[in-house]
């Protein structure tokens, strides 16, 4: 066997001095590369229809509303065609009942208002011509 003269060191790491200002730049660099991937993709969802369509206050309007519990309310809300009469609870909205569309001139007097619920409740589902 050949013996060399020459002995094995153990290798030496050799450490390269990164400064801090490099690696904030890269990190920085990345972040900034994320954000405009999410806004590019933003951007394509809502050109392509997949962002949900935001309803105007002209087709959709709450009229009155009435608490009857701690969380449990009664509006009415106006459509095109019809208004509706909603309870609203936490957990749900259910139907009550369904009234004829309210003309464009009419608009309900805002300082008069029933004092007791059960009048208000039945005085939005009195039908003409229904005795009472």
């Amino acid at each position: 066997m050949n013996t060399s003269s020459q002995t094995l060191h153990p290798a030496t790491p050799q450490t390269q001095a990164i400064s801090a200002g490099s690696v904030l730049t890269q990190v920085s660099g990345v972040l900034v590369v994320i954000v405009l991937l999410i806004l590019v993709c933003a951007w394509l969802a809502r050109r392509l229809g997949f962002a949900p369509q935001k309803v105007s206050s002209q087709e959709l309007k709450m009229t009155a509303s009435v608490q009857v519990g701690q969380r449990e309310r009664v509006v009415i809300v106006d459509t095109a065609d019809a208004r509706l009469v909603l309870g609203v609870t936490a957990q749900q909205i259910t139907h009550l009942h369904t009234l004829p569309p309210s003309g464009p001139d009419e608009n309900p007097p805002q300082s008069i208002a029933p004092h007791d619920f059960r009048q208000l409740l039945q005085n939005l589902v009195k039908r003409p011509g229904k005795p009472q």
